[in-house]
């Protein structure tokens, strides 16, 4: 191919990597590297591909009229100086955060409300899941977008390679804490309920998020009541040894220490998870995040 203005041609690499010469032998979709300073205004492959590159060193691509950012549409953003920017996380390595210009306030003012992670803990048979239903119900007759991550819900499929050990639960705990950031981080607000019965484990999910964006819900219902209410049988199980490491059996339950919101149990004239929903909305209200 012929130079533009002294530069090199730019040369069309295939996604296999192979170099093509000649037009003749261009394949359907290609690559087009521009050499600095190069002035393209169109290239075609077999009329399915047409490309356009500025002068200077940023490239745009034009497929079926979008345009997009050469590198980071086909390096990855790891060619050339972006090779610094890589990273090692746990055992991932060579890792770059990829940003998008679309971030979360927009997508907050698309949804005209604020993503942030409502965290409700307790003993089994606490209450959590109908809490969540209800608040869930409660956002959506307000218009608003929500989505429950419910404990034995995620073990359904996400989790379902864990068990019940401590290390696995501080898995589950960890994995499911990763998710309600990222729902988060999509504008969303998203409940978890799952009993979550280490400190810990809940304050390292509370450490992802930007602060005020987790909001610790615990149920305060004591033990007597929810091994009454056993809505599972899994007390009678544990208690006749049939499951072990249950929590609040043989297993601690550590109370928050400092919670943004306690849900108590006072008795059978207690208030209904629709008004327990209430107040947890209420304080999302006060906080500012059901508008954008």
């Amino acid at each position: 191919m012929i130079g533009i203005g002294g530069k090199a041609a730019p040369r069309l690499i295939a996604s296999t990597g192979l170099e093509f010469s000649s037009s003749s032998s261009l394949p359907n979709l290609g690559i087009v590297t521009v050499p600095n300073g190069a002035s393209v205004i169109y290239l075609k492959s077999r009329g399915s591909l047409r490309i356009q590159a500025v002068e200077g060193s940023r490239k745009t691509i034009s497929v079926k009229g979008k345009v997009e950012d050469l590198d980071d549409k086909f390096t990855n953003g790891h060619a050339g100086k972006n090779l610094s920017q890589l990273s090692t996380v746990g055992k991932s390595t060579n890792i770059k955060w990829q940003d998008c210009s679309v971030g979360q306030v927009d997508r907050q003012k698309l949804l005209n409300q604020k993503g942030c992670v409502i965290w409700i803990t307790g003993l089994s048979g606490s209450g959590k899941s109908t809490v969540a239903c209800a608040l869930s119900q409660s956002f959506h007759q307000r218009g608003k977008l929500s989505y429950i991550l419910d404990g034995d819900n995620v073990r359904h499929g996400l989790n379902r390679d864990l068990g019940f050990k401590a290390e696995d639960r501080a898995e589950n705990i960890r994995r499911i804490g990763e998710v309600a950031k990222l729902f988060a981080c999509a504008g969303v607000i998203c409940i978890a309920s799952l009993i979550s019965p280490y400190r810990r484990d809940r304050d390292a999910c509370r450490a992802l998020l930007p602060d005020g964006d987790f909001i610790e819900v615990f149920m305060d219902v004591p033990l007597q009541v929810c091994e009454a209410r056993d809505p599972k049988g899994l007390y009678k199980l544990a208690r006749a040894g049939k499951i072990k490491g249950f929590t609040g059996i043989d297993d601690p339950y550590e109370r928050p220490l400092n919670c943004e919101i306690v849900l108590e149990h006072k008795g059978g004239d207690g208030a209904s998870p629709s008004e327990m929903a209430e107040k947890v909305v209420s304080y999302l209200e006060e906080k500012g995040y059901l508008e954008a």
